[in-house]
């Protein structure tokens, strides 16, 4: 059972309940009507990224569905909170890539997107055996990974939100979401 597609989605939700904001979440991500099985970071060789327009249409009600999921949740006036998957993807489809899981307090959309990009890039540049120093900036280690020939690609899909003013649960969301071979629209 190997994915052969994901989808990218992130969504934002606000509610007096906690479980009712990360539905409402789930909803906005277009992802609720789903029993989600959250796994790990291996993006599967030879998996097709595909538009959330597409992915959805895969989808039916209470379907077990497989996913990399991120996601916060703060009931604190005005905090920011942040949920981001980060992906890496090497150059040979037949390898194995990373997706990565990153959620904060006090990070823009920027920066948590960038830090779970990071994440994800540096699980795969250890794999292939690309030679870097951890302790170089994001920018300067991803052109480094780019240029050694074995990257495509590093992106991320984040979502970001402050607390709502009047302390309602403020949930965030991000998830890469897999359609198993042999699923039909």
């Amino acid at each position: 059972m190997v994915p052969k597609k994901v989808f990218f989605t992130k969504g934002v939700g606000r509610h007096k309940d906690y479980l009712q904001s990360f539905e409402l979440a789930l909803r906005d991500a277009g992802i609720e009507t789903q029993n989600l099985v959250t796994v790990s970071s291996i993006f599967p060789p030879g998996c097709k990224r595909i538009a959330k327009a597409e992915g959805v249409k895969y989808m039916k009600p209470g379907s077990i569905r497989f996913c990399v999921m991120s996601r916060n949740a703060t009931d604190e006036p005005n905090r920011l909170i942040a949920a981001s998957v980060g992906l890496a993807i090497p150059r040979d489809n037949n390898q194995y890539g990373y997706l990565s899981e990153h959620h904060s307090f006090g990070e823009t959309e920027e920066k948590a997107g960038e830090y779970a990009e990071d994440l994800a890039a540096t699980m795969l540049a250890s794999t292939l055996g690309v030679d870097f120093d951890p302790d170089k900036a994001w920018d300067e280690r991803e052109k480094l990974y780019k240029s050694s020939g074995k990257f495509i690609t590093a992106n991320n899909i984040t979502q970001s939100a402050q607390g709502h003013k009047g302390g309602i649960w403020t949930t965030v969301i991000a998830a890469a979401v897999f359609v198993l071979e042999g699923e039909n629209l």
